[in-house]
């Protein structure tokens, strides 16, 4: 969105008129909607700026539930914006820690000032961009005097050392500027950048959002580093420091499934167990546990060992599960063959399959259609390698724990 479509957009005309639209999606509509709002005489900045928020909004849902149908968005921000469940209990941690005054330095659309601001908190929130800045004040409005925005550089606005009431919060812009069309950067491109983060998070207390593949022989080693999944995707690593950080935590896997989270911590990396046998259950851990390499801790919990040592699946023969895990319960193993798998599939009736592989280079739905699913029941195929053989695991999904 420009500077121009913003300023026709945050208008009587241009509130109202985005208001009407509700859900935006199929191109089709996109095309039909255009046309009615040229017809009926509005500019065509706003039309642009109208028809380019209702599909945002429309998208962001997933991210800030109803929440969505009243804010205002860049596809950037809304890409690195975090899910406003996500963000509420980073507000908790803040708190938890006597925090009273947040600074978001590089607030992107504000979601995350928003959480905070919510659970209480006073929010000094900044962006360098004036268009994004706007669209941050817009959508904390409604909070009043517990979020100000700043349209200013991170640097500039760094609060003064020393409070102990005071946290920083900051998600370093990873993507080109802009505001639609943009492209992931290195992390030496980060903005603000990332040396300059790290060391403003050695003084004050801070939590500094990255992506959940950041390199980790780049962390701070005095940080706690905090691998987040939502509802099966890995949606970020966060990094606490000082007074956020928890006394002898190193390590955390936070899931989240729905309203319900389940955490793993350590000092330090998990040592792995020992390879075994593939035994009466196959468990595939959450991918927040193998990004902070908890996967041993979470095979001991289980009675559990690696099925290979490259490989992140564990197995046992204990009928136990946990949330940190899907777990399958194994029916037969065969070699990693279309003919072979189609043999047992036809001997045990399966119908609908759902594909999971790893360790292969295999694309699922291309194997999808090499197999013969003519039965009545259900069931999970697995591919992998087990040592230096292809193997097929079918196998039936036991409900997950917690």
């Amino acid at each position: 969105m420009e500077i121009s479509e913003l300023r026709a957009l945050l208008t009587p005309e241009g509130l109202k008129a985005l208001d009407e639209l509700g859900p935006v999606d199929e191109v089709a509509d996109v095309a039909r909607i255009v046309s009615r709002l040229r017809a009926a005489g509005h500019s065509p900045e706003l039309v642009s700026a109208a028809v380019g928020q209702a599909r945002l909004r429309t998208k962001a849902k997933g991210k800030f539930g109803d929440f969505a149908a009243r804010m205002l968005f860049t596809r950037a921000g809304l890409e690195q914006a975090t899910r406003l469940g996500v963000a509420a209990r980073h507000a908790q941690r803040m708190r938890r820690a006597g925090v009273t005054r947040v600074a978001d330095l590089g607030c992107g659309i504000g979601g995350d000032s928003l959480a905070f601001a919510g659970a209480g908190l006073d929010v000094v929130a900044v962006d360098a961009d004036e268009v994004t800045s706007a669209i941050a004040a817009y959508n904390l409005a409604p909070l009043g005097d517990s979020a100000r925005v700043i349209h200013g550089t991170a640097e500039a606005h760094v609060p003064v050392e020393g409070d102990e009431n005071q946290a920083i919060w900051m998600d370093p812009a990873r993507r080109t500027a802009g505001h639609s069309e943009t492209r992931r950067v290195s992390s030496d491109d980060y903005s603000p950048p990332l040396d300059w983060a790290f060391d403003v998070a050695s003084r004050t207390s801070t939590g500094i959002k990255l992506g959940p593949g950041h390199d980790r022989d780049s962390l701070p080693v005095d940080a706690e580093a905090q691998w987040v999944s939502a509802d099966g995707s890995v949606v970020e690593l966060v990094l606490w420091t000082r007074a956020l950080a928890r006394d002898g935590i190193r390590r955390s896997a936070l899931v989240i499934r729905g309203e319900r989270s389940h955490e793993l911590t350590a000092g330090a990396d998990a040592v792995d167990e020992p390879v075994r046998e593939l035994g009466a259950f196959l468990h595939e851990p959450d991918g927040a546990v193998i990004r902070a390499r908890l996967i041993g801790d979470v095979a001991r919990s289980l009675d559990a060992g690696m099925l290979d040592e490259r490989i992140a699946y564990l197995t046992s023969d204990a009928a136990v599960t946990s949330p940190f895990v899907q777990s399958f319960r194994v029916r037969e193993t065969m070699p990693a063959n279309p003919k072979a798998i189609s043999a047992v599939l036809k001997a045990n009736d399966i119908g609908s399959l759902e594909i999971k592989k790893r360790g292969m280079d295999v694309d699922p739905a291309a194997f999808r259609k090499k197999l013969a699913l003519r039965g009545e029941q259900t069931a999970t195929l697995i591919l992998t390698r087990v040592g230096d053989q292809r193997r097929a695991i079918l196998a039936d999904r036991v409900p997950t724990a917690g």
